[in-house]
């Protein structure tokens, strides 16, 4: 069986989570291949909003068995948060949840690295989410990180103190005020830990391989979004791990022979968290409009995101480098109510109109070229299937179907996971 993936193409927050939650009844395995908490999952459902930011968002479905993967890094006081807020719904947490041997550990001493780092940049900041993301990736292609099944090994505490003191001699190194207590972190830390090693770990790429040959069908969940991928996003305002169709197989231990549906997300507008160049963001009514009634505040950080029009020529890179075969939309229903809609189907780039994504989208480099359509102002959120959506809507779909060359396949008109249409 082929191994199905669910990518965001956007800069993150395209609404991943309440689409794997939806699929999930489709699929026996939902695995995450790359990021770290960073990421921020928010699924809805009778009347409750859950957010997730390492545990798979298959979760709360008893048919799927939810898998951490090896290109997850994982902060164990995180991740027991998570499991905590779980707690009340009953679920079987140790036969659902697996976590790869060869994921990454995310340790105190990575979260202060990661503020000491984001402080000693000043202006130039990149945005960081001050989790330790970026540090522990360090340490992974530096050759020297911890992994999960080190955790198995009786000696594992040495290695993290080696790598802790290492840590600390880096942040006195970047010589700004970092006020801690390492010893309350660690604390905090060790606890984590003893609860983490009461899940299961498994070899997740043997694990994966025969479920494949068992026929069980698999879908590989990606956090963040593909603008922020680190080889093929808007570099350095980017994460630090692989959010492209790539990373699934190297996130999971996946052929590339192996993959099948590449399902991107996207919503019917732009929206950005943290710094980094955004040649449609709106500063005017319309963008605040956007912002209020998409209710645009990051999951994790709450920062406020910063919104504008949807950008083809972005929206078209990220199809073609992950290989798009079908679409969803999301926040088709926060557009009701605008009179007319532009979409950027083209950059003025150095006087030169272009319809490809340059090296450099900064704004003194790049300037949107829009094609306006009109809006509708009919109340989506009640809509159940795709016979009752506007025209002007069908329009604006068609106009993106035809531009993609890929069939938008689900439209979401509210943050419910009832409030999904197929088309």
């Amino acid at each position: 069986m082929a191994v199905d993936l669910l990518l965001g193409l956007q800069w993150g927050d395209e609404g991943k989570g309440k689409i794997v939650d939806v699929l999930t009844q489709d699929y026996d395995i939902i695995a995450r291949f790359q990021g770290g908490p960073n990421a921020g999952h928010t699924l809805e459902f009778d009347g409750i909003k859950h957010v997730l930011h390492t545990i798979p968002s298959g979760i709360f479905h008893e048919n799927a068995v939810n898998v951490v993967g090896n290109g997850v890094v994982i902060d164990p006081v995180i991740f027991q948060k998570e499991l905590d807020a779980l707690k009340k719904f009953n679920l079987d947490i140790k036969s659902k949840l697996f976590i790869s041997r060869k994921a990454h550990l995310i340790l105190p001493t990575h979260r202060l690295l990661d503020a000491a780092s984001e402080a000693s940049k000043g202006k130039a900041k990149i945005g960081s989410t001050l989790k330790g993301i970026g540090p522990t990736y360090m340490d992974k292609t530096g050759r020297n990180g911890m992994r999960i099944g080190d955790l198995e090994l009786s000696d594992w505490k040495e290695k993290y103190r080696s790598l802790a003191n290492k840590h600390e001699a880096m942040i006195s190194f970047y010589d700004v005020d970092i006020q801690y207590d390492l010893a309350e972190l660690e604390a905090d830390f060790f606890k984590a830990v003893d609860e983490l090693k009461q899940l299961t770990f498994i070899d997740s790429e043997e694990y994966l391989y025969q479920a494949q040959k068992a026929g069980k069908k698999i879908l590989a969940e990606g956090a963040q979004g593909s603008l922020l991928d680190i080889d093929f996003g808007t570099y350095p305002f980017v994460t630090s791990s692989n959010t492209t169709a790539a990373g699934a197989c190297t996130g999971l231990g996946v052929a590339p022979n192996q993959i099948g549906d590449v399902k991107g997300i996207f919503k019917a507008y732009t929206t950005r968290v943290g710094s980094g160049p955004f040649p449609t963001e709106l500063f005017d009514e319309d963008g605040e409009t956007m912002g209020r009634v998409g209710n645009e505040f990051g999951a994790t950080t709450g920062r406020p995101r910063r919104c504008g029009w949807l950008d083809l020529v972005a929206l078209k890179y990220a199809v073609r480098v992950n290989g798009v075969t079908e679409l969803m939309m999301m926040k088709g229903d926060v557009l009701s109510g605008f009179k007319k809609l532009k979409v950027c189907t083209a950059y003025n780039y150095k006087g030169e109109q272009i319809e490809h994504f340059p090296f450099n989208i900064e704004a003194e480099n790049v300037t949107p070229v829009y094609s306006e359509m009109d809006g509708w102002k009919e109340d989506l959120t009640k809509m159940t299937s795709a016979d009752q959506l506007p025209k002007a809507l069908n329009e604006y779909i068609d106009f993106l179907e035809k531009e993609l060359e890929v069939p938008i396949k689900i439209v979401s008109v509210g943050p419910d996971r009832t409030q999904t249409i197929l088309r």
